[in-house]
């Protein structure tokens, strides 16, 4: 069964939906590890009332960086990780550990790619662009990882029509529906 590491910042939903798709059945893969940059990130709450074990790796919290890197790995290993899976992960994730896992790094963004990625392009940030832009459409992408921000081949992207009176908060939260959507497909495909 596939092994799986994710990585989140923040709340921590598109790692509830895969707990979620694990536990019914839809899902055929374990996720054994939750790793979090952020010690206040409500995502390991979520992992830990699953049952999962979390680590907060930062590089405030190891400062020297192949420490920080050797933490990593070191819990990848440990838990003999297959995929690693980006949920709201807000680093770059290191050269190594992409190179390490590459080809087996994919990554959740609540925007059509290639627009609206990049540096800077998160949150409410990504949903403001869509709308300044007059865009008709928005949605999200699952790709695979490589060593640029919002980069790399794309596996599952779904698009939604942006409504004439929608504010960020609300394509967002539209948004958001598609992710829950399409990750755990993203990881079905990646399994098949």
């Amino acid at each position: 069964m596939l092994s799986i590491a994710v990585f989140a910042s923040g709340n921590g939903s598109n790692l509830q939906a895969l707990i979620d798709a694990s536990r019914c059945g839809r899902l055929k893969a374990r996720i054994p590890v939750v790793i979090s940059n952020n010690s206040d990130s409500f995502a390991l709450t979520r992992a830990q009332k699953a049952g999962i074990t979390t680590y907060h790796i930062s590089q405030k919290k190891y400062p020297d960086y192949i420490n920080y890197i050797s933490q990593l790995l070191t819990v990848l290993k440990k838990h003999d990780i297959t995929l690693i899976v980006l949920a709201g992960y807000m680093k770059l994730l290191p050269r190594e550990i992409v190179d390490t896992y590459y080809g087996r790094v994919i990554n959740i963004h609540p925007a059509l790619l290639p627009k609206y990625g990049g540096p800077g392009m998160y949150g409410r940030n990504i949903h403001q662009s869509v709308l300044a832009a007059g865009e008709k459409y928005s949605g999200a992408t699952v790709h695979i990882v490589d060593s640029q921000f919002d980069h790399g081949p794309i596996l599952i992207q779904r698009r939604l029509l942006v409504n004439p009176n929608d504010t960020p908060d609300t394509l967002a939260a539209r948004v958001l529906e598609i992710e829950h959507e399409i990750l755990p497909q993203a990881v079905e495909l990646f399994i098949k």
